[in-house]
C-alpha cells in the first residue's frame, strides 16, 4: 500500500520502512497551459496517479515539489532556475537516502528539456561525487508520461506531433480532474500553433547582442505566443484520460514492485 508522508508520524515511517525501501518523490510547475487547463496540470499529473494508486503502490510518498522551470513567461508561469531546481531535488534525494531508503523516484509531471537536462546532472553529479551511496541505492527519473504507450503515441502523431496542454494532457486532467477543465479552448494564430506542435522547443527565441560564436545567446520566449497551446485539446475526452491514468498507474507500480524484489534479492 501507499505511505503519503504528510499524513503520517515518526512511528507511522518506522512501521512504513519495514514494508518498503522505496519513496516517491513527485514534481511538477505551476505553468499555463492554455485558456481551459489550470496552472496546476503538471503537478496533477503525478499527484492523481499515486492517489489514484492507493493499495497497490508499495511505497512511501513524498509530499510534491511544486516548482520548476517552464522556460514560458505567459501569465501564472512561475520559474526556478534549472540549476537551482536540480540541486533542491538531489539534497531531498540524498535525505532520504540517509533515512535508509534504498529505491528514490523523483516522478516527473513537467517535462521541458532545460529542466530535465539540469535534474539529470545533479543527480549523476550526487551518484558520482558519492560512490558509497552510489553502491546503495538505485535512483530513478520516472516522467509520467512515459508510463502512458497511449501519452506517447501523441509524440509521434503525424504531420504534427500533441505536446503541451493537447489532447494527452487534457483527456487526463478530463479523468482525473474533471472540474478543473474549462470549455474554452483558445489557440495561438494558426501558423504559430502549427510550429509549437512541430517542435516543442520552437518557442524559444535565441537572440545574441554581437553575432560571433564566443557570444552567449539570450533565450527567452517568442512575442507571438499569447497562448501557448502545444497540440489538439479539442479532441480530448475523459475515456481517452481514463486509458492513459490506467497505464501510468499500472506500469508505475510494476516499476515499484520489480525495484523492491530487486533489493530483496540482493
Amino acid at each position: 500500500m501507499a505511505f503519503y508522508m504528510e499524513q503520517m508520524s515518526v512511528r507511522d515511517m518506522q512501521l512504513a520502512m519495514k514494508k518498503t525501501k522505496t519513496v516517491i518523490i513527485p514534481t511538477g510547475v505551476v505553468e499555463q497551459h492554455g485558456f481551459h487547463l489550470p496552472l496546476s496540470t503538471d503537478i496533477l499529473n503525478v499527484k492523481k496517479p499515486v492517489e489514484f494508486a492507493g493499495d497497490r503502490l508499495n511505497a512511501v510518498v513524498a509530499p510534491m515539489v511544486n516548482y520548476c522551470f517552464s522556460g514560458g513567461t505567459l501569465l501564472g508561469t512561475v520559474n526556478v532556475s534549472p540549476n537551482t531546481f536540480g540541486l533542491y531535488i538531489s539534497e531531498i534525494c540524498a535525505e532520504f537516502v540517509r533515512m535508509g531508503f534504498e529505491n528514490i523516484i523523483v516522478f516527473l509531471g513537467h517535462a521541458g528539456t532545460d529542466n530535465i537536462n539540469a535534474l539529470n546532472n545533479s543527480l549523476q553529479m550526487l551518484l558520482r561525487r558519492n560512490p558509497d551511496i552510489a553502491e546503495k541505492i538505485t535512483l530513478s527519473l520516472v516522467p509520467a508520461w512515459e508510463l502512458s504507450p497511449t501519452w506517447m503515441s501523441g509524440f509521434d502523431m503525424l504531420p504534427e506531433h500533441d505536446f503541451h496542454a493537447g489532447l494527452m494532457e487534457t483527456s487526463a486532467m478530463k479523468y482525473w480532474a474533471p472540474e478543473l477543465v474549462r470549455d474554452e479552448v483558445v489557440m495561438d494564430d494558426d501558423y504559430t500553433a502549427r510550429m509549437m506542435r512541430s517542435d516543442q522547443d520552437w518557442f524559444e527565441k535565441r537572440t545574441k547582442p554581437v553575432d560571433h560564436p564566443f557570444v552567449v545567446e539570450i533565450v527567452g520566449q517568442k512575442d507571438e505566443i499569447k497562448v501557448g497551446v502545444m497540440g489538439f485539446p479539442e479532441k480530448a475526452t475523459a475515456e481517452l484520460g481514463k486509458n492513459i491514468c490506467d497505464e501510468i498507474i499500472d506500469n508505475l507500480v510494476k516499476y515499484v514492485d520489480m525495484l523492491e524484489e530487486n533489493r530483496k534479492n540482493n
